[in-house]
């Protein structure tokens, strides 16, 4: 089964669905190609003041409450009210296509990492240097060279790979994120987004039946 994530590295409602795309991404006869939308990056992008910021917490407690997953205290305190903070996913997005462009079977384990920075630890997930050091972490040291020292192949497979999801949302009438295409005879096919935030047991087996 061939599926398609798109998603930014700052969606909160991709944080909720990460236990979905967990169990995804271990399954062998599953193959699941991830693709930044940069959403939330370029004209996306935003400083993230008070207000925003308070917005960003009440939709992030729907999301806990929804789906388990934690928003914790130092998250608000260390990155939502960050004085002087933005909400920029352009460096987690570029540094996962590094990822993708080295060692692509742990684009999804980055992208884990990088939320969870966030989420859970309180980490600035825009900050080049935090990204740096989670990418050593992980053993992850050829992309993060890529990502401090990028090419112009590194500039544009982000630009190409940003623009092709975005085209995908456009044709297939997508509004935002995270969203799985499930690929068809008859093309590449959105999953409800309800699937990903139900029992991740039973989500491998609904998959199938869409792709029969």
């Amino acid at each position: 089964m061939q599926l398609t994530y798109l998603y930014d590295p700052l969606c909160g409602w991709c944080y909720g669905a990460q236990p979905a795309m967990t169990r995804l991404n271990e399954l062998s006869d599953i193959s699941v190609t991830l693709m930044p939308t940069g959403l939330f990056a370029g004209s996306g992008a935003r400083k993230m003041d008070e207000s925003f910021a308070s917005f960003a917490w009440q939709n992030d407690q729907r999301i806990a409450k929804l789906t388990g997953q934690v928003f914790s205290t130092a998250y608000r305190n260390n990155v939502l009210e960050k004085p002087g903070g933005s909400f920029d996913s352009g460096p987690a997005g570029f540094a996962l296509t590094a990822v993708q462009m080295t060692t692509p079977k742990q684009t999804f384990k980055a992208l884990k990492a990088f939320q969870n920075a966030r989420y859970v630890d309180g980490l600035d997930n825009a900050n080049n240097d935090i990204l740096i050091k989670i990418l050593r972490d992980l053993g992850l040291g050829e992309a993060a060279e890529l990502f401090a020292h990028p090419t112009n192949e590194l500039r544009s497979t982000y630009q190409d790979t940003t623009e092709q999801a975005q085209r995908f949302m456009q044709r297939l009438g997508l509004n935002g994120v995270p969203s799985l295409l499930i690929e068809t005879a008859s093309g590449p096919k959105p999953v409800s987004s309800n699937l990903l935030y139900g029992d991740v047991d039973k989500l491998p087996q609904e998959l199938k039946t869409l792709s029969a």
